[in-house]
């Protein structure tokens, strides 16, 4: 057959290729199925430890053997994926529920890494046996896994909304799906209520589920906030940890402010972290009245330790602590999940209206089937028991027939033309030829073993028939009845509640936004000192006035300011860095200090110091900015303004930053250019401008010339220049753009 080629649009083929791409990343790896609130590697795991039957009660098995048995007949994606999902579902710290049972390192919440898979081993949690693969075969439809050789479910049977109950996390292509996890007992009391009453509202359901419930415990403090996150689907919600204050028990022991629950966001490398934000805010002199900071964490869960000093100010640290650290942090909600093959962010009367749409599929499911066998069964004990009672005549047919085959036809259609009957055996006769037997049933007599004659045994049958057409009756009555249906879910919910609920962990309150101003802190004087190497630190007053000659020597910047202001630095390259003052430490004299490297986005290695400013001071001043190629303005100190780290202070033009002053009115300035040449004339005649501007031609160069320098006739009157001296005061005064006086 020859080759026939297609002509396409390329950005029409791209277009459709990354849609079908995104599509298969939403439904097929990122984003749980509402039904049973599960992606498919980890609906895959739970599925094949139920196949290799690792159950709660047997040994457990090698994660390796779980992981490549997972990989191999079902989720062809690698191990390493497989692996962290065995490892998530199995830490408790993470879900609300454990579903797997893990044995070895499987990681912990300081953000541990598991072992590797060779190392431990896993069986199923007894609450998922229960709750999300009993009754597999009967409850869901299988698919075929990706060679076709296999069958794998489309879902899981589970009993619960797991995608409330556990949470799930996940980012897909342009959506993400983020939702909290609940406590099982709120979750099921709500579920009940919600099938006695399905137009209860959402006031009402978040009396009986109070909210999240997440299981490192802690603080919701947004609880008004829940309405509206649950409505929508959507929104944010405030953690808190828990801090508790132990007061002191004896001479040699100090008081102690102590983390015992932590929000969830912070579970991992956020407690290592939390711990340097601490020792940070100690460091700059933000508390000053912790003196220690450890990490108690054991099996009793949470304990981080603050030592205190005698009569510190606990609530201020509080707050410093909830403000400045992930001690408070908040939990983006965006409940997303696929609902009939579609992405969709559900509130939780939908996500409530999905899950019992698929209790009732799964049940009609399950008791279809069950009804279905029942029936069979019923069919072949009928027969049983009329064949017992006309036993003799059944032996009589079997002894004339001359195969099964015209055994069974006689049986069926109680022809007796097949039959070659003893003489004995005539009388007979009339019962055989009213024999109608279904062709299940011919099947069961010709099977049965004659012990089933034995009169224990014809009575056990007789129980088993009875027992037989209750259960037909019971499924009938579920299938027929969605009443009925939903007692028998009210009654596996109770059980399940009973058997694995738990007391809340989370407390939900609206608890107030912590307050802490920063300029709330005891305002002090200080000095700040950079040498020309860039390294910088603070002096305090006493220290700086011993050394002050010393000071003014070895720095090219010294800058009074107040610990509670910010630093500029302008730089050659037209930049700002703001700096917190406090960022720098407070030092001894002999002390190195820190590169302004380490502390803003300065590079060293491209540009340079010109002029450092104390914010505060600086806002109420007029800066003269003058480039290389001598344009220069004026511009107001409040336009520097800003929150900002990094400022581009002025536009240069291939061009770059000489000179960033404060300046009075009635000032004049001195340029001199590299050729020799000095223009005077007064500051009046730069105009203001804002920093974005380039600003205007201050004096007029030759070809390859630049300016070398900018004076001020206010600080220095005379300047020397190899052997002569040029005496700025004496230069004629030109006009702002002339081409100087060349002095040479």
């Amino acid at each position: 057959m020859a080759e026939q080629i297609l002509s396409t649009e390329f950005s029409e083929e791209m277009q459709k290729s990354y849609l079908d791409y995104s599509m298969s990343v939403i439904t097929s790896r990122a984003v749980p199925d509402i039904r049973d609130g599960l992606k498919p590697v980890q609906r895959r795991v739970l599925f094949d430890m139920g196949e290799l039957r690792v159950f709660h009660d047997r040994p457990t098995l090698k994660s390796a053997r779980i992981c490549g048995d997972t990989m191999g007949k079902y989720h062809p994606h690698g191990d390493s994926s497989i692996y962290e999902t065995l490892v998530v579902l199995a830490q408790s710290f993470k879900r609300m529920q454990a579903l797997v049972e893990g044995q070895g390192n499987f990681g912990s919440i300081e953000g541990d890494s598991a072992a590797a898979p060779r190392y431990t081993e896993a069986r199923l949690e007894a609450f998922t046996e229960k709750t999300m693969l009993e009754d597999l075969s009967l409850s869901v439809p299988f698919q075929p896994n990706y060679d076709g050789k296999l069958l794998e479910p489309v879902v899981l049977p589970a009993k619960l909304p797991y995608f409330l109950l556990n949470g799930s996390e996940g980012i897909a292509v342009g959506m993400t799906t983020s939702t909290p996890s609940h406590n099982l007992k709120e979750l099921i009391d709500l579920i009940l209520a919600y099938m006695k009453n399905p137009e209860m509202r959402l006031k009402e359901m978040l009396e009986i589920m109070k909210g999240p419930d997440f299981p490192t415990g802690g603080f919701i403090a947004n609880k008004d906030d829940l309405a509206e996150i649950y409505a929508t689907g959507q929104g944010k919600l405030r953690l808190r940890g828990k801090l508790v204050f132990e007061k002191k028990e004896g001479k040699s022991d100090k008081d102690k402010l102590v983390v015992t629950e932590i929000p969830y966001t912070m579970i991992g490398a956020g407690i290592s972290k939390f711990m340097q934000d601490v020792a940070q805010l100690c460091d700059e002199k933000k508390i000053t009245d912790i003196t220690d900071i450890s990490n108690q964490s054991g099996e009793q869960g949470i304990r981080i330790v603050l030592e205190l000093k005698n009569n510190a100010d606990v609530e201020r640290i509080k707050n410093i602590l909830y403000k400045k650290t992930k001690l408070e942090d908040s939990f983006p909600v965006n409940m997303l999940a696929i609902a009939k093959g579609r992405p969709e962010t559900l509130s939780l009367k939908r996500i409530l209206e999905e899950y019992l749409s698929f209790q009732e599929d799964r049940l009609h499911s399950k008791f279809g089937k069950l009804l279905e066998k029942e029936e069979k069964k019923r069919e072949i004990e009928e027969g049983l028991i009329y064949a017992v009672d006309v036993i003799d005549a059944i032996i009589a047919l079997l002894r004339g027939a001359k195969s099964q085959k015209e055994a069974k036809i006689a049986l069926m259609e109680g022809d007796s033309s097949v039959l070659k009957l003893k003489d004995r055996d005539l009388v007979f006769l009339k019962d055989i030829e009213q024999f109608s037997f279904t062709e299940v049933q011919a099947q069961a007599i010709l099977d049965m073993r004659l012990s089933k004659l034995i009169g224990l045994e014809i009575l056990s049958l007789q129980k088993s028939h009875r027992e037989t057409l209750k259960n037909i009756k019971n499924y009938k009555a579920i299938l027929s009845s969605k009443t009925v249906l939903y007692r028998h879910l009210e009654t596996e919910l109770t059980e399940i509640r009973a058997e694995f609920g738990w007391e809340r962990k989370t407390a939900i309150d609206n608890l107030e936004e912590a307050v802490y101003d920063e300029n709330a802190i005891v305002e002090t004087d200080l000095f700040f000192v950079q040498d020309r190497f860039g390294y910088g630190k603070l002096l305090e007053p006493q220290v700086y006035q011993r050394n002050k000659e010393a000071v003014t020597t070895e720095y090219d910047f010294v800058v009074s300011c107040k610990n509670t202001d910010r630093l500029l630095f302008f730089t050659s390259e037209g930049n700002l860095h703001q700096v917190k003052v406090l960022d720098y430490p407070i030092a001894k004299f002999k002390d190195k200090g820190i590169p302004l490297d380490n502390l803003s986005r300065f590079s060293s290695d491209k540009e340079q110091v010109l002029s450092v400013f104390a914010k505060n001071d600086l806002l109420v001043e007029k800066l003269l900015f003058v480039t290389k190629n001598a344009f220069g303005k004026q511009v107001e100190g409040k336009e520097f303004d800003t929150q900002n780290r990094l400022v581009q202070a002025t536009k240069l033009v291939e061009d770059s930053l000489l000179f960033v002053r404060t300046v009075k009115e009635g000032e004049e300035l001195v340029l001199e250019s590299e050729d020799c040449c000095f223009l005077r004339f007064p500051l009046s005649e730069i105009p203001m401008q804002k920093k974005t501007a380039r600003g205007v031609s201050l004096m007029s160069l030759r070809k390859g010339d630049s300016l070398k320098a900018v004076y001020l006739l206010s600080e220095q009157s005379e300047v020397k220049r190899e052997d002569k001296s040029v005496a700025l005061s004496r230069l004629k005064q030109g006009k702002r753009g002339g081409k100087g006086t060349k002095r040479t």
